[in-house]
């Protein structure tokens, strides 16, 4: 039937957002290094999907239902297909070279003497950071407007056609595909950041970088195109759905003509109750708890999910690709299990208020004592002369590179014999190589002479040294304890989100979810990543620079400075935020008590009352 048409269709869109959503946080790390713009423009570039969905949620969530809901949803699925294709616009209409391509592509083909003159030329003339990341940031917003209205105006399509009861299994369905879509996201991210951002344009063999080096770009543009083209392919179904579905006459009949005049007058009386209803629901003390206890929440889990690949490739020196993919393959299932878990646990022990409160703190807790063990994981910066660990004078030019013109905004990193690297074969002092692209190899680094080594021993190969052994073991450590933190956590999400229509009077239901979700989107949702993003700016140790002399994208972090700013705001946030939990459930637990003395006190002094009310309650 139509009603199960609609079911699948949403299921799907349900899929391509969260897709296109989790393939947006794998590529926070290419977007920077791609458009040469710091990390605090890449946060606003992910809270414009925020920023987009506030500017129309209340209106299509309120006077959507007045007409055609499947076309409404089809037309924001539509318009989040386009705005993910123009995201990917950009990589077409930049300059094929970038000034990296002109770097390890153009200058690994001409001799060593004329290396660096040569590509000293290229780099002032080409490099810049590019405007045209404002496209991507435009197309997010796009996303963002046109995901407004498919989860409100679905779930309460499907809440009037479905049979009595089975509402909440259709949507936990779309959930669970909602979920779904994450695994997806970070395993396509995977891919293309494995694959260089110009594929099929220039040779993968004559790249002489890896995808584990700083200045690698990935093909972050293809995922656009690919969860582009299949939420364009799930918008088109939609228009072909009827308004009102023939199997529930009574809903087709409140879009009849003659119910025109009295469905104006109903939506004339919510509006004048509109603002009483506010009010009423933000003089509620329990409920004001629950708002602010969760916007301190949502600001760790922002941070969290936004900035962990990133905090990932800096503190344990893995690329980008691999990151995304274990992500996707070993945490995403962990939240989904989690889910899945804390609704049979809702079902199985029927847990009221009090006890959705209490499962809700406990697993809050108990996920922030896993996060403990993660300001142990952690790696050394690794020594770079004149950034983390000096030459025999402090600077980055030295007596033994003198002469040779290094420019101090380059960043072609090179590992000597000595185990330190080096910004360039320049800054090493090198003044031969051998071989050509990943295999070439330098001689006669005088820098790398003044550690004490002798001539035979003082060459350099290309990229930065490696990290010590131990650090890919702590890697899959954390990824360990982060998916059974995450699983752990996600115990609570069913009891959350039914605690906020429990609280409250039952006509101001679906007024309070609408609030809570307001809420954490302004004060969570667009600033977080944003704010966040600044700090992490902080911690950089090598800028790239740009064609008038400001900054680029960041070249090199101090980790331990990140892993604090990273794990100690994440985890304060929390400790704060469940700190009031505990508050908001003693509230809870007096609340239940003052309810529950008030029923028994109502059944001492009506017993004849309550007694003809449980008689009719049996029949």
């Amino acid at each position: 039937s139509d009603f199960f048409v609609f079911i699948g269709l949403l299921a799907f869109c349900f899929f391509t957002k969260s897709l296109t959503g989790a393939y947006t946080k794998s590529t926070i790390t290419q977007i920077e290094r791609r458009f040469e713009i710091p990390s605090s423009t890449v946060g606003i570039i992910d809270g414009s999907f925020e920023m987009g969905n506030l500017l129309v949620i209340t209106v299509v969530s309120y006077f959507g239902a007045k007409f055609h809901r499947p076309k409404i949803i089809g037309a924001g699925v539509l318009l989040m297909g386009i705005g993910t294709l123009i995201m990917a616009l950009p990589h077409f209409i930049m300059s094929r070279e970038s000034m990296w391509d002109i770097l390890i592509v153009k200058c690994s083909k001409i001799p060593y003497k004329a290396h660096y003159m040569g590509c000293i030329g290229c780099l002032k003339g080409e490099v810049e950071s590019s405007p045209t990341w404002v496209i991507v940031l435009f197309g997010n917003i796009l996303r963002g407007i046109g995901e407004a209205g498919i989860g409100p105006l679905g779930m309460s399509f499907i809440d009037d056609y479905a049979r009595p009861g089975n509402s909440a299994f259709y949507i936990g369905c779309l959930h669970t595909f909602g979920v779904i879509g994450p695994i997806f996201g970070y395993s396509l991210g995977s891919l293309c950041a494995s694959l260089y951002v110009d594929i099929g344009l220039v040779d993968q063999e004559s790249v002489t970088i890896t995808p584990q080096d700083s200045r690698w770009v990935g093909a972050w543009w293809l995922g656009y195109v690919v969860s582009g083209l299949l939420t364009l392919l799930a918008a088109l179904p939609l228009w072909f759905l009827p308004r009102a579905l023939p199997e529930n006459p009574q809903t087709s009949k409140a879009y009849h003509p003659s119910n025109e005049h009295k469905h104006t007058l109903s939506i004339t009386e919510i509006a004048k109750d509109f603002w009483p209803s506010i009010k009423h629901l933000l003089t509620n003390r329990i409920y004001l708890l629950y708002l602010v206890s969760s916007v301190l929440a949502f600001n760790a889990f922002a941070i969290t999910i936004t900035y962990t690949p990133k905090y990932l490739e800096q503190q344990f020196g893995q690329s980008a690709s691999k990151t995304n993919f274990l992500i996707g393959v070993i945490s995403i299932p962990a939240v989904a299990l989690g889910m899945f878990v804390s609704g049979w646990i809702m079902k199985r022990f029927k847990l009221g208020l009090l006890g959705s409160a209490r499962l809700v703190f406990f697993t809050s807790v108990t996920s922030l004592v896993c996060i403990i063990p993660y300001f142990a994981l952690s790696c050394e910066n690794i020594d770079v002369a004149g950034v983390t660990v000096p030459y025999q004078s402090c600077d980055l030019l030295n007596s033994c590179n003198a002469d040779c013109g290094c420019p101090d905004f380059l960043w072609d990193p090179v590992c000597g014999q000595n185990g330190v690297t080096y910004i360039s074969p320049c800054h090493a002092g090198c003044n031969s190589s051998w071989g050509t692209r990943q295999n070439m190899t330098f001689h006669g680094c005088t820098c790398i002479q003044s550690w004490g080594l002798t001539s035979g021993n003082s060459s350099a190969v290309l990229g930065q040294c490696p990290r010590e052994s131990s650090c890919t073991k702590m890697f899959y450590i954390y990824l360990a304890l982060q998916s059974l933190a995450f699983f752990v956590y996600c115990l609570g999400t069913v009891p959350f989100f039914l605690i906020s229509l429990r609280i409250v009077d039952p006509v101001l239901k679906s007024l309070s979810v609408g609030i809570l979700l307001l809420v954490l989107r302004v004060f969570g949702g667009i600033p977080a990543p944003i704010c966040f993003g600044a700090l992490i700016d902080v911690t950089c140790l090598k800028w790239g620079q740009n064609k008038c002399g400001g900054r680029g994208a960041c070249r090199m972090y101090d980790i331990e400075t990140f892993r604090y700013l990273f794990l100690g705001l994440v985890s304060s946030l929390q400790a704060f935020s469940y700190t009031l939990l505990w508050i908001f459930t003693t509230q809870i637990k007096r609340k239940v008590q003052n309810d529950e003395q008030m029923s028994k006190d109502i059944e001492l002094q009506y017993p004849v009352l309550c007694d003809t009310e449980q008689e009719n309650n049996v029949k």
